[in-house]
């Protein structure tokens, strides 16, 4: 499937109905034919009405089946060596040469997955919550510290109070010591990391709103969130830890932009004055 199309399904996907969703799975995993599919087809296969296909191809911009399945006709006619390859794992017996095609095309493929995951909805809700909250405060353990950092960062530099806290006594510290008003974030790949998990519990008991920004949408801490930002739901790689900062660094810039486009004179206004203190710790061409 040609580019353009895949992510065009996967950015209109996670405000699909039900019924639509099965539509658009059974269309990304199709490996037939195009030319072969049908309207009845598609309906049949994905065990959805004729109907629903419709609106779901309405969704996507096209005027009627008919232009969809010329669209869909067109993918027979591309190279089968053309676009990228997805879902690679590593073995013994891959050499260095083939990391970089491996690692590149698997990270393209989770952001295109978060794209799945990601409801507009929960994205302006965390928005509208953090930029109204008193206090902001972000618990992680390990691998998600680099998201945290940058999230605290970019938080900071939009004026919005915010601190972070990785040590299992400190989180569950300034977790009790949290109230109505203020904002937890726990980010977590798995969502059942102990600190970060324990963190958000006590924080909502304390009364504070908890955003959880997670892999799995079924993770243990998501029981414990107001809100949810879900990056993928599937699986990457040995381990889980390599790919699991992509889809996750992307969502921090979401929230980032998010605030930005809220009160766009405001916020601009703030970087702008943010960056001249930040330009006075660099050095000018003419000093080096």
């Amino acid at each position: 499937m040609n580019e353009k199309l895949d992510l065009n399904i996967r950015k209109v996907y996670a405000s699909l109905r039900k019924s639509e969703k099965k539509t658009a799975d059974y269309i990304l995993n199709y490996k037939g034919s195009f030319t072969e599919l049908t309207l009845e087809k598609i309906a049949n296969d994905a065990d959805v009405s004729q109907p629903t296909v419709l609106r779901f191809i309405k969704a996507l911009g096209y005027s009627g089946f008919k232009e969809f399945r010329y669209v869909l006709a067109k993918e027979d006619e591309r190279d089968e060596n053309d676009g990228f390859l997805y879902g690679f794992k590593f073995t013994e017996n891959d050499d260095v040469s083939i990391v970089p095609e491996k690692v590149i095309s698997t990270s393209i493929e989770q952001l295109k997955n978060t794209l799945l995951s990601i409801s507009q909805e929960s994205l302006k809700s965390a928005v509208d919550t953090i930029i109204n909250a008193e206090s902001v405060v972000v618990y992680y353990v390990e691998n998600s510290s680099c998201v945290a950092e940058d999230l605290i960062t970019k938080l900071m530099y939009l004026g919005i109070n915010c601190c972070s806290y990785s040590d299992y006594y400190t989180q569950a510290v300034s977790a009790r010591n949290l109230k109505k008003g203020d904002v937890a974030i726990g980010i977590s790949y798995s969502g059942c990391s102990k600190g970060t998990v324990d963190a958000v519990i006590q924080a909502k008991r304390a009364g504070a709103t908890v955003i959880a920004i997670t892999n799995f949408s079924n993770a243990l801490i998501v029981k414990y969130a107001d809100l949810v930002l879900c990056t993928s739901d599937r699986q990457f790689m040995y381990g889980s830890a390599i790919f699991s900062r992509v889809s996750q660094m992307a969502v921090i810039d979401m929230i980032y932009t998010g605030i930005i486009l809220s009160d766009y004179k405001k916020y601009t206004s703030i970087l702008d004055r943010n960056s001249r203190i930040i330009k006075k710790q660099a050095y000018e061409n003419s000093d080096i």
